[in-house]
């Protein structure tokens, strides 16, 4: 039998990182809601908003604040709490922590201190939206949210438009339309995509079209630009689809500083695309 030397150093606590519900409160799981209630402590984006589910199970523990302004500030404090003992949770405001949310500077101080960093399943939009889409899913890209700025999208969307991968893409009410439009500038209209609105709540949607009928879709009724979205795209396909994707962005580019004609035709050379393919894909 092992006993504790007076004095002794306290075995480290846990890093809890635990999955919370996207919509619907009942996807929260036993084993979640047994690890908040059990915590020394808990690490939440939002402290209102994790009060108000906390609130909703009849729980009461200690709220950390922990966002993107504070989290490297803050990390070190909590490993030394970790390493004190304690056991802590890290939630976000909703789904699985890290995926587009804060997380990722505590997670890796922790683990360098070497604390048990232990997951908690659940929610996450992007692979709830995966698994209803009906697109390939054996390979996929996750992009999280598109640059604000239109410039930095369009460039962004511009190096994706070859990806033979599917694409997952989170999108906010105030940007999707624009998202959407540029979308189909990069990828084309006949792309085939899904836009899954506000899973698992009363007004979830999951649209199946192409970009071009779905920005149509989006555009002619204003329900369908409010909440939170995900949008999957399929992946540019065989390899002459790939070609002709990386034709037209280096076509866009080079319209910039050459004729079209000159744009198209060593646009095609550098890949492989079909000229024709290429000259006025942006008219």
């Amino acid at each position: 039998m092992h006993t504790s030397h007076p004095g002794a150093s306290p075995a480290p606590g846990t890093l809890h990182v635990v999955a919370t519900p996207i919509g619907n409160l009942g996807d929260l799981s036993a084993r979640a809601l047994e690890t908040l209630k059990t915590v020394h402590a808990i690490c939440a984006e939002d402290t209102r908003h994790t009060r108000q589910l906390l609130a909703h199970f009849g729980l009461e523990r200690p709220l950390l604040a922990l966002h993107q302004h504070n989290e490297d500030a803050q990390a070190q404090q909590l490993v030394t709490r970790l390493l004190a003992g304690e056991s802590l949770a890290l939630v976000s405001d909703a789904g699985t922590p890290l995926v587009s949310d804060p997380g990722f500077r505590l997670v890796r101080a922790a683990r360098a201190a070497g604390i048990r960093v232990s997951p908690v399943p659940g929610a996450c939009a992007a692979i709830s939206a995966l698994s209803v889409a009906g697109v390939p899913s054996d390979r996929f890209v996750f992009e999280g949210f598109l640059p604000a700025k239109a410039s930095a999208r369009r460039e962004r969307l511009s190096r994706l438009a070859g990806e033979p991968r599917t694409l997952i893409f989170y999108e906010s009410a105030h940007r999707i339309e624009e998202s959407l439009e540029d979308l189909v500038a990069a990828f084309g209209a006949d792309r085939r995509a899904v836009v899954a609105r506000e899973l698992t709540k009363l007004f979830e949607t999951v649209l199946d079209d192409t970009l071009g009928g779905l920005h149509a879709r989006v555009t002619a009724d204003a329900n369908q630009r409010k909440g939170e979205f995900v949008v999957i795209v399929e992946g540019a396909g065989d390899d002459a689809d790939a070609s002709i994707a990386e034709g037209r962005r280096l076509y866009a580019k080079l319209t910039e500083y050459l004729k079209p004609s000159q744009a198209a035709k060593l646009a095609a050379e550098l890949s492989g695309a079909p000229r024709k393919a290429l000259y006025g894909a942006e008219e």
